[in-house]
């Protein structure tokens, strides 16, 4: 059986391998500082096998670099032995009962970089929609160092800010040398993953001011290509001037503005105007409204020959009235017909019209000017406190804002992700859009948890972190949403190390006596669930996917999914009446605790019983 690596993917690991399988011929070896042969490859036979210009050393060629920015992209590449553990108490129900893991919204805490490196497995192409709202580098934003760890001494005696996981959060003022360079090492690395994790049609949403708009333009124009970029959206994020010290010799910016990048350039967005419609059917690809296709004058200015055709549904016909042509044109027909979403009855061709499908008579552009009546950055700290008095958050966004942009760049399913959550307007917008249009998007957020100082409004008000704060707000909102249909809880999640001793991933640095000693390599702090996580995240299954335990002769069995993945992960020893248990319920993946497994022939006897009732389960042990 396969043995887990409970690591994330050495992404640059993965690049080489891509390489390899475009050119084999450039693979070669040599010796690295240390004296080790090493893979490597053959920079010129690369260049012949393309065929093309190469810029090397100090030859003139446009780039966009900055002090750090080697560091910066091997960071993102570099794996990370971390999980994700669930807490079950923090969590909220689809119904809004707490302690519930049925909700398939998710809430993380923990630094961002490390929590997208471990979703990206996972969420490659899958994330139709990004909404971030990073630090605007104003000279007065907390950015946090991605290398810098502390010791407890140095934890109790120095000052500043710093997360519960001892990230130093730094104030990057103006007056430091490195302003612009801190910002992009921070947000560079963190942007790389999550290009990744976009779908090949999805939408990213960045807010950003005058500071770092044209650096924050360049790293997506790099990362997603100059083509990527669709527009920048200028929202009126103000109404009032400020009375500042360069109140007087420098231009007021009253607006703020939203980057807009797809990796499909010729993406179509949702121009329909939001509204609440009823869809009384279903079948097996969910709920429906049906809607049918009438015909309209092919002539004058709306007149296309390309409208005018035969829709065939099974034996039936129907051709447009001399002068009349369809609605909607053939490629569309097409598409509703190969899934299902057409047919014929009385004469008339009806479509089955799903949440996310709509494209109603009314339609808007999607501007590229927001005006202050969707709400400005004072209405959203007014609406954050109606709901949450003495918050004490300073930048949050209306919730119509996002819920605006979400709108016109998602589908009903769409999975939304904010890795700079906040005080989480994001997780909000996404409830409430699917409760106006029926809608079944999910939410992934992600913040640090930022600890409020103790003599603060927020700390004062019972909030001891951000996390805490972004939370309440959520269940706050959902508190006014009555209905059954839309999923108001979360599940929480938080970062922390691997579940697994340091020789799980380095069984070789330690001699015999000491392997001995580590004979059960998973920390005795971690449970069941924590193992079930972590195996999870490294098959690259959906954190949203339901988990239930089940108990079979008082042994502990967890399955994800419709028994995708079922797994013991006691160190009770098996037995093969569960191994038989396992097996017919036939999963793609059965994952054991190795510690359960004493002898080589309990090994085989998995094998064989697997290959009898299962034999396309993939086996594996942690």
């Amino acid at each position: 059986m396969d043995k887990l690596k409970m690591q994330t993917a050495n992404l640059a690991d993965e690049k080489f391998k891509k390489l390899l399988e475009l050119f084999p011929n450039i693979a070669t070896e040599t010796i690295d500082s240390d004296g080790n042969l090493v893979r490597s490859i053959d920079k010129d036979i690369l260049t012949q096998e393309i065929n093309h210009n190469v810029v090397e050393g100090r030859q003139e060629r446009y780039q966009f670099t900055w002090p750090g920015k080697k560091k910066a992209i091997a960071l993102a590449n570099t794996p990370i032995n971390k999980t994700l553990r669930l807490n079950i108490e923090k969590s909220i129900g689809k119904d809004g009962s707490q302690g519930r893991l049925d909700s398939e919204n998710i809430y993380i805490e923990g630094d961002n970089l490390e929590t997208l490196k471990l979703l990206r497995e996972t969420y490659v192409n899958a994330i139709d929609v990004i909404y971030i709202d990073p630090p605007y580098n104003t000279g007065d934003d907390y950015i946090y160092c991605d290398d810098f760890s502390i010791s407890e001494s140095e934890y109790k005696n120095i000052s500043g800010e710093f997360s519960e996981d001892r990230l130093r959060l730094v104030k990057n003022l103006d007056s430091n040398g490195r302003f612009h360079t801190d910002w992009l090492n921070f947000m560079y690395p963190r942007l790389l993953i999550a290009k990744d994790m976009l779908s090949n049609d999805g939408v990213l949403f960045l807010s950003i001011d005058y500071h770092e708009n044209a650096n924050a333009r360049k790293i997506l124009d790099e990362l997603l290509g100059s083509e990527a970029f669709i527009g920048e959206i200028y929202w009126e994020s103000k109404t009032k001037s400020q009375n500042t010290k360069t109140a007087y010799n420098k231009l007021q910016p009253k607006a703020e503005m939203i980057l807009v990048y797809s990796k499909d350039s010729k993406r179509r967005f949702n121009l329909s105007v939001l509204g609440k419609k009823e869809y009384p059917f279903n079948d097996g690809n969910g709920p429906y409204r049906e809607y049918a296709l009438e015909f309209m004058n092919a002539e004058g200015i709306r007149g296309r020959e390309s409208m005018i055709f035969p829709i065939m549904v099974e034996d039936v016909t129907i051709n447009p009235p001399k002068g009349k042509q369809w609605q909607i044109g053939q490629e569309l027909v097409e598409m509703y017909k190969d899934n299902n979403d057409l047919f014929i009855r009385d004469g008339k061709v009806f479509v089955k019209m799903r949440p996310g499908q709509e494209r109603s008579n009314i339609t808007e552009p999607f501007w590229g000017f927001i005006d202050k009546t969707i709400g400005t950055a004072e209405s959203a700290k007014k609406e954050l406190s109606n709901i949450l008095p003495n918050h004490g958050f300073e930048t949050v966004k209306p919730v119509e804002l996002i819920k605006k942009l979400i709108f016109h760049a998602s589908n009903a399913d769409s999975i939304i992700l904010d890795f700079f959550s906040g005080s989480a307007t994001t997780a909000e917008a996404v409830v409430k859009l699917n409760q106006e249009d029926n809608g079944n998007r999910k939410y992934i957020v992600v913040q640090l948890p930022v600890p409020y100082a103790e003599d603060s409004l927020g700390y004062k008000a019972g909030y001891r972190t951000l996390c805490d704060l972004g939370q309440k707000r959520i269940i706050a909102a959902m508190s006014n949403i009555n209905t059954l249909t839309v999923d108001l809880g979360f599940r929480v999640l938080y970062l922390d190390s691997s579940n697994m001793k340091p020789v799980y991933y380095e069984p070789t640095r330690y001699k015999q006596l000491e392997l001995d000693l580590f004979e059960d390599n998973i920390k005795p702090d971690r449970n069941n669930y924590d193992l079930l996580i972590q195996v999870i995240l490294e098959l690259g299954i959906e954190l949203s996917t339901s988990i239930n335990m089940a108990l079979y002769n008082q042994a502990e069995i967890y399955t994800v999914g419709d028994n995708y993945l079922v797994s013991y992960l006691d160190t009770k020893i098996l037995t093969e009446d569960l191994v038989i248990y396992l097996a017919r319920l036939k999963p793609v993946y059965a994952v054991f605790n190795n510690q359960s497994i004493d002898k080589d022939s309990l090994l085989s006897n998995i094998e064989q019983i697997f290959n009898t009732y299962s034999p396309d389960t993939k086996r594996m042990v942690i």
